[in-house]
């Protein structure tokens, strides 16, 4: 049967009247044709996932830029470049990170992310002289954030007397413009603020805290409280003793022994020392206590200039008050009372 005849029958005859011989060859000739298509659909799936020839991927660590696109090229790979600072000044420029890895075996055409050091963060040491030592320790991080800190603060400093305030700058090593190769330690020496002259105790027996507060921040001097019960004929709630005697002459930081006498029990009171042991610090700073009680709004015990080392205040509170303790505006320590 030729087209003719073939495309005859089909136009004028159904399936289910042909005979079956012709029915048969029908059948046969449709199977044929969708085994065809299948197998061509098959064929054409493997060769696309074969893809493009694959390659083996190149090492270009440590390479410059120019060089190692020119290596991604001879693998008919393609780059993806960022950029990223580093610890390493002396890597500026250079491949540091490449994703595959050397040796992957990937498609030609793939993309390799490559990351180019743009150096230290910092390439040469900074002007300091002049500037307050806690904001440079700052600014280092800050500028470090993102990397190993390349410049660090000897610790502690050198402290010497200057009329510059305290927690100047005066002198720095290595010097400004040092270039970096590496990581260095800069050691400072910063001002502790004018010395401070000889102050002269005052007269506290007899005071109650609050009294005794105002006198000793007027006085700048140190102090160091300890508690009792009255005894005898003193009067409770108030500085019955002080060692060395009033109008002595002596250095600021040297403190001034307190004797202080705790009230008589109350119902809903609580009394005491309220005690912590500070750093010692380079210089006096602002040292404040707070008494926050469970009705009341906060009230300031005593704020002084202090230099470190053991710190001690009475107390007369109602019960759940709570004592806070800062230096510099940053809370320190934290006491609840009466529990």
């Amino acid at each position: 049967m030729d087209f003719n005849d073939m495309r005859s029958f089909f136009s004028f005859k159904k399936l289910d009247e042909l005979d079956p011989k012709h029915a048969r060859m029908t059948i046969v000739s449709l199977s044929g044709v969708i085994i065809l298509m299948a197998v061509s659909a098959v064929v054409a799936f493997f060769l696309t996932l074969r893809g493009a020839e694959q390659t083996l991927v190149p090492d270009v660590r440590d390479l410059e830029l120019s060089t190692a696109l020119i290596k991604l090229q001879e693998k008919e790979l393609y780059p993806r470049v960022s950029l990223r600072f580093s610890d390493d000044p002396a890597t500026r420029g250079l491949i540091i990170e490449q994703d595959p890895p050397p040796g992957a075996v990937v498609k030609a055409g793939r993309r390799i992310a490559i990351v180019v050091s743009r150096g230290a963060a910092q390439n040469r040491v900074g002007d300091y002289v002049g500037q307050d030592l806690d904001e440079v320790r700052l600014s280092l991080q800050t500028v470090f954030g993102s990397s190993r800190q390349l410049i660090t603060v000897h610790e502690p400093p050198v402290y010497v007397y200057d009329p510059s305030p305290a927690g100047t700058i005066l002198q720095q090593s290595p010097q400004a413009e040092t270039e970096l190769t590496g990581a260095v330690q800069m050691t400072f020496v910063v001002s502790r603020g004018p010395e401070q002259s000889k102050v002269t105790v005052p007269e506290l027996a007899g005071l109650n805290s609050e009294a005794a507060a105002r006198a000793i921040e007027k006085a700048g001097i140190n102090f160091s409280f300890t508690v009792r019960p009255a005894e005898g004929s003193e009067k409770s709630g108030v500085v019955v003793a002080q060692l060395p005697v009033p109008g002595t002459v002596q250095n600021p930081a040297e403190p001034v022994q307190l004797v202080f006498t705790l009230p008589k029990e109350q119902s809903g009171m609580s009394s005491g020392l309220f005690t912590r042991d500070l750093p010692e610090y380079p210089y006096p700073l602002s040292v404040t206590l707070y008494a926050e009680t469970p009705t009341g709004p906060r009230t300031t015990l005593v704020s002084v200039e202090h230099p470190g080392g053991p710190f001690s205040w009475p107390y007369v509170l109602p019960n759940g008050s709570v004592l806070e303790l800062q230096v510099l505006n940053k809370v320190v320590a934290r006491q609840e009372v009466g529990q």
